[in-house]
């Protein structure tokens, strides 16, 4: 084990936060020039590159989900995280290598039909993604105690991560979008495959507290480390549930768009809101007081769900869809412009979001606590939204105005994993994790298609930053009513394998 790692030092959170860098820069590079490739070079329209987008939410679905379950009870390389976050960075890797290329790749397959080709690309590239996105905020949470040394790793992450994503805006303003993605094969490929190398990963997950010489005696009976766990489908569904609306909504989508298949009006997507509105609802107003502390963790992490669903509509909707306000907003403006623009923006966005979370968000969080401090960011968050619609018709005005909403990104990506965290057992990093992003990737679904459809509809493309700063302020309210997490400051877990190996010999 490195000397970092022991001493738990700000240069070990720096390098454990390199592989979400990397699927953090990959995830930079698709919102900075995925739509811009796919409506100025191909043409597509708004509501086929929302199709496109929703390719991601469905791999996420299945792929943090799975990997998540499989890397709780698997040891490979001296790890349960390591090679699927080795895997997951080299695909993507070799997936961002074709983004620019997708009309060689339509040519060499003998295809007409772009589309199919975007979409392939883009699934894979998100599975891929989604393999090593869950490993990489895991393996956070497996080698670092609760409380506040957890909430840093995650604050941490946020920094190492945003700056890079500050870069890849950077990067795209100035020297264009296909450098950028050139640049982005080789930094996504690095940070992947080398830094879980110099990590150790903890063998013995969730038994702190208990006496080591028992541990010591069932490990060696065991001819791999850790504890099993079995989730079925009923209790996942179950552990869901203030999720349901947004998934029946999101298969009703995939199969109106797929099929033409569709109920008269507007009456379905109607239902999905309010039954979402109702299941959150019953959700946050459950009592955790008087309950085991299992099933007090279970009503905990389905609050931080409820929570965390409708900001990701209002994150999610701006990136897909920002170029289209921005056209609208600054007309005549040219293709290339726009996506200058657009670079800017949300070059903005990230330079605050890579700034705050460590000096700013962390000391907050550590005082006031890390659920308020959530809430009130999202606030900022929901009025930069409002007043962009406002204000925002000089790319000057908008880059002041977004990095103001920067301060609810920056907390969007950084304390919801520390607080979710803490809420359930440690055994189950994984699999929760992967639960956790259900909370983001089906509120996507609602951004690719139903938010897709309103703004292809609305001449006035301000309606995007209207549906944006409503949903972040919906999300605001559900956060105040929850639980702040209490603090459990236990020994390093890797320093506790070690003393458990010296027993075992």
């Amino acid at each position: 084990m490195l000397d970092i790692q022991k001493r738990l030092s700000n240069s070990f959170y720096a390098l454990l936060a390199l592989p979400s860098t990397a699927m953090g820069f990959a995830l930079s590079v698709q919102i900075a020039a995925l739509s811009w490739i796919l409506t100025y070079q191909y043409g597509l329209e708004i509501s086929d590159v929302g199709l496109v987008w929703a390719t991601g939410p469905i791999a996420g679905i299945l792929g943090q989900v799975i990997i998540g379950i499989i890397s709780d009870n698997v040891w490979v390389w001296n790890g349960r995280r390591r090679v699927f976050i080795v895997v997951g960075g080299t695909l993507a890797s070799l997936m961002l290598l074709a983004l620019p290329n997708l009309g060689l790749i339509q040519a060499a397959l003998g295809l007409e039909a772009i589309l199919g080709i975007a979409i392939l690309i883009s699934m894979i590239l998100d599975l891929s993604i989604n393999v090593s996105f869950n490993p990489t905020r895991s393996i956070i949470a497996d080698v670092t105690p609760e409380g506040r040394e957890r909430t840093k790793g995650y604050t941490w992450m946020q920094t190492v991560s945003g700056t890079f994503g500050v870069l890849s805006y950077f990067i795209g303003a100035t020297l264009g979008n296909i450098f950028l993605i050139y640049f982005s094969v080789g930094l996504v490929f690095f940070f992947s495959v080398l830094p879980p190398f110099f990590v150790k990963e903890p063998k013995y997950l969730g038994r702190y507290g208990e006496d080591e010489e028992d541990i010591a005696k069932e490990a060696a009976e065991e001819e791999v480390p850790g504890s099993i766990n079995d989730a079925s489908l009923a209790e996942i569904l179950k552990s869901i549930r203030p999720l349901w609306g947004f998934l029946i909504y999101g298969i009703y989508a995939i199969v109106k768009r797929l099929s033409g298949f569709e109920f008269p009006g507007y009456w379905f997507e109607f239902f999905a809101l309010g039954l979402s509105l109702l299941l959150i609802a019953q959700a946050l107003l459950k009592s955790e007081e008087g309950k085991s502390k299992e099933e007090a963790g279970k009503i905990g992490f389905q609050k931080v769900l409820a929570a965390h669903s409708f900001s990701w509509i209002g994150a999610q909707s701006m990136f897909i869809y920002f170029f289209a306000f921005v056209d609208f907003r600054m007309p005549g403006m040219s293709n290339e412009g726009v996506g200058d623009v657009v670079n800017w923006s949300f070059f903005s966005l990230n330079l605050v979001a890579a700034i705050i979370p460590v000096l700013a968000l962390e000391p907050l969080a550590n005082k006031f606590g890390r659920v308020k401090t959530h809430a009130y960011s999202l606030v900022v968050m929901a009025i930069g939204y409002a007043s962009i619609v406002f204000l925002g018709e000089s790319p000057f005005v908008l880059y002041i105005l977004m990095a103001i909403v920067g301060i609810g990104w920056a907390s969007i990506i950084s304390l919801p994993f520390a607080i979710m965290s803490q809420k359930i057992s440690q055994n189950k990093m994984g699999l929760y994790m992967g639960l956790f992003n259900l909370s983001v990737v089906l509120p996507q679904l609602v951004s690719s298609f139903a938010v897709g459809d309103l703004v292809q509809t609305f001449d006035d493309k301000t309606v995007l930053l209207m549906i944006c700063s409503v949903t972040v302020a919906i999300s605001a309210i559900c956060w105040f009513m929850v639980k702040e997490p209490k603090d459990e400051f236990t020994e390093n877990p890797v320093l506790m394998d070690e003393k458990i190996d010296e027993k075992l010999g």
